[in-house]
């Protein structure tokens, strides 16, 4: 049985591995935008509607994400073109927090979710999406949220519009708990 798990790409260290050979187009072709064209710089000059934004805060600001891993998945982003958390002022870092607790209080209300992953990649060698503007991810999580589409079909079901969903948050945004 071993030959047969490594001859399939497996490794004998415990963990198990989940293939996903459409992301490669990200890594190859290392698709991020011109300064002057980044999303999170333009968001904020849209409507709310049209930037999918559900909050604006002093320094920063939620919305949704364009690809979503699930139903509800926010970004927080400060409005300054910043690339690293780091570089980040006290006054950005603390409204990321705030902004973050609202949105999981948020989310929870409107959508009942189990739980949430929250999290920032920084710099492309570690998988963001758009490096050049700091951002932090928020993805609701319910149990059993997981099934064959996105690993056989490279396809993600997603129960709601984009539109209806940033209405829903933005009109059930929680500010205190």
């Amino acid at each position: 049985m071993t030959d047969i798990l490594e001859s399939m790409g497996a490794m004998g260290d415990g963990h198990e591995r989940l293939w996903t050979p459409h992301r490669l187009v990200y890594i190859q072709n290392l698709q991020q935008p011109q300064d002057d064209e980044c999303p999170f710089c333009l968001a904020p000059e849209k409507s709310d509607e049209d930037g999918l934004i559900v909050y604006r805060g002093k320094t920063s600001f939620v919305l949704l994400n364009l690809f979503p891993y699930n139903t509800g998945h926010m970004l927080v982003c400060p409005y300054r073109h910043v690339d690293t958390y780091d570089k980040a002022t006290e006054e950005e870092i603390a409204e990321i927090g705030l902004l973050t607790q609202q949105a999981m209080r948020t989310l929870n209300k409107v959508f009942g979710n189990h739980g949430a992953n929250i999290g920032m990649n920084q710099g492309q060698v570690a998988g963001a999406g758009i490096a050049a503007h700091l951002h932090q991810h928020i993805v609701p999580r319910w149990r059993n949220d997981a099934n064959f589409f996105p690993i056989i079909a490279q396809t993600k079901a997603m129960p709601r519009l984009l539109g209806e969903v940033r209405e829903t948050i933005a009109s059930n945004w929680v500010l205190q708990a």
